[in-house]
């Protein structure tokens, strides 16, 4: 019996977000187990994890290619490229247009690299023939950096094509995948991409405890001795599993627990297309669902990917983002804040363990929600 304390539901409440996401209940039970973080059965899940991430890629070891889990959210990922595999005369290209490209200038600025950024609006993707013409008019830059779908937006950048262009001029090129790897197919080859960086609380349905770089083997070992932070030494990491199996500092083994059974019910949906096709599903449910009320997305169809939406906000003078958001949360879905500078946006994500019922549910949700408020008309 209750004594006036909220009892626990079986369910917690459905989250509509970029990342962490919602997962299923076997992933969150996978949790319920310790493991050594030095013990062999332990090693060796992790083996099996950074060979499943390159079977995934569509890459091997055997064709020149390596992953290394790092502990961290995607930043870290990130970052540890760019603190790791940059050399001190080296400078990099940023493709930009929206907020993690800028948070990739952020990192570079810490970590004084030497850099250019190619700016698109927020609603534009990245331009080709802008970084083409970049590389051939500046030798210096070394390196490009992309993001593949901008999670401020939701917008998928073209990273085969600016990947061709970083291969013309013989350039190392990053992509930041955080929020497409696992939703989206990426040809590495076609790509000529080098690293690829993304993390357990995307699309493969995990927790958040780490991240991980997919990369070419003799682009990595070419940077010994570039590394100026020591935990985010991305080669060392890479070492270390050579020789012991192990992560060299404390692992986070509850989320390795939960990605192992989360990389099991990805096979069991039929691999990324089978992901990929539930995640389109939920995101036309929700635009066809949306438009009905009244709610339109921010960008055009044509660069609109299907991890997450943002919708502009309703012209009323009763709408108010905050108390908006606390009465969907009442209901039983979490949105999330939008982080575009031309409009104001409210977003909601498509991934996780959701599915079109759902994406119909929010959208009751919201719709009751603005009733509520008195915003009876969202022209």
């Amino acid at each position: 019996m209750s004594n006036g304390t909220p009892l626990p539901t079986h369910k917690d409440k459905p989250l509509f977000t970029p990342g962490p996401l919602t997962t299923s209940l076997p992933v969150k039970l996978a949790m319920l187990h310790d493991a050594g973080s030095w013990h062999w059965e332990f090693n060796a899940k992790v083996l099996a994890i950074r060979d499943k991430l390159l079977a995934l890629a569509g890459v091997s070891r055997a064709g020149g290619f390596d992953s290394i889990l790092l502990q961290g959210s995607g930043t870290f990922g990130v970052e540890s490229v760019f603190q790791s595999c940059v050399p001190g005369n080296g400078k990099v290209a940023v493709l930009s247009n929206g907020a993690y490209g800028e948070r990739m200038v952020l990192m570079l600025q810490r970590a004084r690299i030497d850099h250019v950024v190619l700016r698109t609006a927020e609603n534009i993707p990245n331009d080709p023939a802008a970084l083409d013409a970049l590389l051939a008019a500046d030798p210096a830059v070394t390196h490009v950096a992309a993001v593949h779908c901008e999670t401020t937006t939701g917008i998928i950048n073209p990273i085969e094509a600016l990947g061709r262009v970083a291969r013309t001029h013989r350039r190392t090129y990053i992509v930041d995948a955080m929020s497409s790897f696992g939703a989206y197919p990426i040809d590495f080859a076609a790509g000529a991409i080098d690293y690829l960086i993304s993390s357990a609380n995307k699309c493969i349905e995990g927790v958040p405890g780490f991240c991980f770089v997919i990369c070419r083997r003799a682009v990595l070992d070419a940077t010994a001795g570039w590394a100026r932070s020591l935990s985010l030494d991305l080669l060392d990491q890479l070492k270390g599993f050579e020789k012991n199996g192990q992560f060299r500092y404390t692992p986070p083994t509850h989320s390795v627990l939960a990605f192992e059974r989360a990389l099991v019910e990805l096979d069991m949906e039929g691999g990324i297309a089978g992901r990929a096709a539930r995640y389109q599903d939920n995101h036309r449910t929700l635009v066809a669902a949306m438009k009905r009320i009244g709610l339109l997305g921010y960008l055009p169809d044509g660069v609109q990917g299907h991890i997450i939406t943002s919708f502009i906000y309703p012209r009323h003078p009763k709408f108010d983002w905050t108390e908006f958001y606390r009465r969907v949360a009442e209901k039983g879905f979490l949105l999330y804040p939008g982080k575009i500078s031309q409009a104001d946006t409210f977003r909601v994500g498509n991934i996780g363990r959701l599915f079109p019922s759902d994406m119909k549910a929010v959208v009751n949700a919201i719709a009751e929600a603005l009733q509520e408020m008195g915003v009876t008309s969202t022209e």
